[in-house]
């Protein structure tokens, strides 16, 4: 066992429900959540990321390690649609994106929950996490309090949806963000299983708020009958989320495997990682 964010480390959280026993959603898609393809993204002479090949099932919960600058947020960016690849595929639910989100007519069900919680200051609690409900759903307004007191509840926070962001603490306002991933956009397929993608949700948090955020994550990922791509360097997210890690240094996975083979490869890009040595392939980038 290891000591990370302060504390001793245990296996993955016990209510995360195995891959056999999820829900029919999961066992239904015969075509992989995500499918990355030799794929490339440069700008000018500089490749962000080099000819990089990724799959994520149904179901499944990945986490992207490396060190800063090593292009993990870039992955995440590209599989929100909010960037394309220079060169390469990627493919979500079997479909190729060649467009942006915002350019798509029916973009896939992908749920991006920010490092900083994006929640719209003017709108109550209830508002932001119903938010697309309100907007497209058509749903009577009992029917949309209904499911946005039930995601609230599922993070811990029933009875506040009339409250403000502002005068939630921090750690209130992350879980908000991910009661709002819990909310079923009303113009997906209900046979389509959701992409949640979680960009390093517990970067400077205390070992608690730790704790209660990764195991959000496992209960968010398992109650939306999702699959989920983590970017974390924090150890203790990539032990208490991570069924499948991937390391990415300088635009290339370096590594990929299992999370009891992460924490035994002999790996020299995992060694360095694992250890926080300053001694191997990975180098602090320069500027």
């Amino acid at each position: 066992m290891e000591k990370h964010c302060g504390r001793v480390l245990t296996p993955a959280t016990a209510s995360a429900r195995s891959p056999a026993a999820r829900t029919d959603a999961f066992v239904a898609a015969g075509v992989p959540v995500v499918e990355l393809r030799d794929l490339t993204l440069q700008f000018g002479d500089h490749r962000v990321l080099d000819g990089v090949s990724l799959t994520v099932g149904a179901g499944e919960r990945v986490v992207v390690v490396g060190p800063s600058g090593a292009g993990k947020s870039t992955i995440l960016r590209l599989l929100a649609g909010l960037q394309l690849p220079t060169e390469g595929q990627l493919l979500l639910h079997g479909e190729e994106q060649r467009y942006l989100r915002l350019d798509q007519q029916h973009p896939p069900d992908v749920r991006l929950v920010f490092q900083n919680p994006a929640l719209l200051g003017s709108l109550s609690v209830g508002e932001n996490v119903g938010f697309l409900l309100y907007r497209f759903s058509g749903l009577s307004e009992s029917e949309i309090r209904e499911r946005v007191d039930q995601a609230l509840e599922a993070v811990g926070l029933a009875g506040i949806k009339n409250q403000m962001p502002g005068e939630l603490s921090g750690g209130m306002q992350k879980r908000v963000s991910f009661a709002r991933a819990l909310i079923q956009d009303p113009s997906q397929p209900r046979d389509r299983v959701p992409l949640l993608l979680f960009d390093e949700p517990t970067a400077g948090l205390d070992p608690v708020a730790c704790t209660r955020i990764e195991d959000l994550i496992v209960r968010t990922t398992t109650m939306a009958e999702a699959s989920s791509v983590v970017v974390s360097h924090v150890h203790s997210t990539i032990e208490r989320t991570g069924e499948r890690v991937v390391l990415l240094y300088d635009g290339r996975f370096r590594w990929q495997g299992d999370l009891e083979e992460y924490r035994h490869t002999d790996n020299p890009y995992v060694v360095q990682f694992r250890t926080a040595s300053l001694q191997g392939p990975m180098q602090p980038a320069e500027g």
